[in-house]
């Protein structure tokens, strides 16, 4: 059996978006073209597709990290904030955007929230095994000794 750790992260993610993508109960929201990352972001994103990879990423780092909330999630999406002359700092990412992505993937069904953060739930983590495993069978294709973990 094919464990998520296991998989390519960014192989991953993109199976996953890609699946996201195609869900018809998602709906994108209107303002999240105007929004940036965090604090320390200049601009937007670029990527058309970013709230798709941004629910397939959440996701996973819900399943890694297990029980997690909304400021341990906005701090692993920050980076460091230029401040001209002065060093860099570390900053946390939007609290509003994870907040926005948990609460679409708890009404979907793939985490729970608990008193301790969220955690994933027997369907996401369903969901995770099935699309780590098409990746890993992609994989396999390509390289023949990774044909032992399927």
């Amino acid at each position: 059996m094919v464990n998520v750790k296991e998989v390519p992260a960014d192989l991953l993610i993109d199976k996953l978006s890609e699946e996201f993508s195609k869900n018809k109960k998602i709906e994108v929201p209107e303002w999240a073209e105007f929004l940036k990352s965090g604090l320390h972001r200049e601009k937007s994103w670029i990527q058309e597709d970013w709230y798709y990879r941004r629910l397939a990423s959440t996701l996973r780092k819900v399943y890694v990290r297990g029980n997690i909330g909304i400021q341990r999630l906005s701090e692993e999406y920050g980076g460091k904030k230029d401040g001209g002359s002065k060093p860099y700092h570390p900053v946390s990412g939007s609290r509003s955007i994870v907040r926005h992505v948990l609460n679409e993937l708890q009404s979907l069904g793939l985490v729970v929230k608990k008193e301790s953060g969220r955690s994933i739930s027997p369907k996401g983590e369903a969901m995770l095994q099935k699309a780590s495993r098409n990746v890993m069978e992609a994989l396999s294709e390509k390289r023949e000794e990774l044909k032992k973990y399927l």
